[in-house]
Parts: structure tokens; sequence; C-alpha cells
């Protein structure tokens, strides 16, 4: 008697024990990668959260302001940049599905003029080719000002390429979609993150205007000359950028876009243009999928901060990176430490 209970004792702290090995794993390679990349001086602060198996670990480093020692932590909040486009495409994808749109519907059916520019030699642009940069509109709108002078912009487009064909960043063709898409739901566009993102993920601290209290956790960002970088002012819908996020609410968001089981999750996923050999565009989801790996994935930059936010399906793992520093190569190099965070995770 004495013997078994011995072997159940052992048997249960090896129970026991394979948790918090698997989560210290994780903050170990969290660690290593986030002190690697603040030897880089350019850099100041970065946060990384990670969600495997359903477990998340968040860690915090280096200093929001330069000479204070003041750490991020679970309530700062950053400006997700183009990692917005990734709702529109969720909420894009939701009106698909509503039947509200389909993707090859003629954009100009939801306009209040008839904007005959917004057409290659007939072909008309579509929804489809709005939420997969290939509409042939320019990367930044022609005018940003207010929502009306957007409109009046988009009589200035001259589309250049046939539309599906060529593919091509536009900042223009998701404010767009938010446009369409509150039009066709009869909501302002944040309402409609608000209603069928955030609220039924409980994610409390995600949202596009803040109060006085979330400015005083708004992240100020710098350029790689240690200049202080101003926030983005949002003067349109909302479509490509403008959202503010923590990284516990980006945890949140993960677990969404890892739940099979949720349709529109599903249909934002889905493979509508292939631009390379193992890439396509989904809903503003970039896709990778090869014999090795399935990957969905967003970058976002803005002028003090850029972040990486990347799902992995097949491992049930979701990482983000967010930094307080923005320059011409801080995507490429966060992109390296989000690859390498992955494969240490992994034992790769």
């Amino acid at each position: 008697m004495k013997y078994v209970t011995l072997i159940l004792l052992f048997a249960l702290l090896g129970c026991k024990s394979v948790q918090p090995i698997h989560n210290q794993n994780v903050e170990d390679a969290i660690t290593k990668n986030a002190l690697q990349l603040l030897e880089d001086k350019r850099f100041h602060s970065v946060s990384i959260a990670v969600l495997k198996d359903g477990t998340s670990t968040i860690k915090h480093f280096g200093e929001l302001t330069i000479g204070k020692g003041n750490k991020p932590n679970d309530s700062t909040l950053y400006e997700l940049a183009s990692v917005t486009k990734t709702f529109t495409g969720y909420i894009a994808a939701k009106a698909v599905l509503d039947q509200k749109i389909h993707l090859e519907d003629d954009i100009r059916i939801y306009l209040d003029e008839p904007y005959p520019n917004l057409a290659f030699k007939g072909e008309p642009i579509t929804i489809k080719h709005l939420i997969t940069h290939t509409s042939g509109f320019p990367n930044f709108p022609i005018k940003s000002e207010n929502k009306k002078a957007f409109l009046e912009g988009l009589k200035l487009i001259n589309i250049e390429t046939k539309p599906g064909e060529v593919y091509s960043y536009s900042n223009t063709a998701p404010e767009l979609t938010a446009y369409i898409l509150e039009k066709v739901y009869q909501k302002p566009f944040e309402e409609l993150v608000i209603e069928f993102v955030l609220k039924p993920n409980s994610m409390n601290q995600t949202k596009f205007t803040l109060n006085e209290n979330d400015r005083t956790r708004l992240v100020k960002g710098y350029n790689d000359k240690n200049e202080l970088m101003p926030n983005f002012n949002r003067t349109l819908w909302g479509g490509i950028s403008g959202l503010h996020s923590t990284t516990t609410d980006l945890v949140k968001y993960m677990k969404l876009q890892l739940d099979k089981s949720n349709p529109i999750v599903n249909e934002s996923h889905t493979k509508l243009y292939k631009e390379g050999s193992d890439f396509w565009e989904g809903y503003h989801w970039y896709i990778i999928e090869n014999d090795h790996q399935l990957i969905y994935r967003h970058h976002g930059g803005i002028y003090g901060m850029q972040n990486w936010f990347v799902i992995y399906p097949k491992h049930n793992i979701g990482i983000s990176i967010l930094t307080n520093t923005s320059f011409h190569e801080t995507g490429e190099i966060l992109e390296k430490v989000v690859d390498q965070l992955y494969d240490d995770i992994n034992g790769n």
C-alpha cells in the first residue's frame, strides 16, 4: 500500500509540474528575444504577449520615456495602426455572411454618386478588390481631412490596372470598405467594431475614442533619432488605423482568431487572392501556407510605434509584439523577433 501511495504521489507531482514548465519555457523565450531586441538602442520598450494552447504569457521590458525607467504594463495603451484593418476585415466577413454585401459587388452600388472613374476599361472594382489590395486605388487617400473630402477625392482616382490582377497596398480602400459597412448596417463604423468584435470578446480596453484617463495610459513613441512623435489623429472612419489596445485585450483577440468554431473568423481567413507560391490575401489577413506551416498575420506601423500580430492556428499559438519605436526597418526587425520567438517556443 505504501508503494502505491508513493507512485500516486509521484504521478500527481509529475502532472502538476507540466504546466509551470510549459509557462517557464514561454517566459524564457519571450525574455531572451525581448532583451536581444533592446540591445539595439533605437528601441526603448517592448511588450510581448503569447497565447499557447489557451494559456497566456505577457511580459514587458524597457522604458516608455527615455531616461524615466517607466516600464510598460498590462494597462499600457498602444496604437494598433494597420492591425486595425483586421477588424475591418472581420466586419466585412460578417457582412458577407449576413448577405449585406457580396464579394463580387461593384463598389459603386454603395456610393451616392456615379464615379465613372472607378473602373478599368469597363471592369468594375469589387468588394473583394478593396479587401485584398487589388483595387488599383492609391496607397493614401487623395483627400483625408474629413469624410466628405475623402469621397470627393475618390473622383480624382485614376485606375491604371485591371482590378483583381495587381497587388498594391492601399490605405484608401479599407476606408471605403468601412464607409460601405456603415451604409449597409446603418450604424457608425466605430459602433460596428464595438458591437461585433469588442463587446462579444470582452475587449474593454480596445477603443477608437479615448477618454482623459485613457490618454494618460497611451504610449508616446519615438523615431530612430529619439525624437518624440505624435499620435495618429483619425479624421475618417477608422478602416485603416485608429484602434488602441492593451496586451491583455490582444490576447482575447488571439483567442477569437483561433476559434475554429466561429464562422466569421473562418470566412475572414479565406484565401481570396494569391500573391506568391505560398502567400495569399484574406480579409485583411496576410496568409502564409505551405507544407510546414499556416500563418495569419498583419503588421501595424504608425509615427512612433509598431507591432506584429501573428496567429499560428495549427499550433494553437498567437503572438503580439509591440514597441514604442518606429523607423524604416522596424517592421522587418520585429518580424524576425516574432519568427525566432515562435521557433524558441516550439523548440525548433
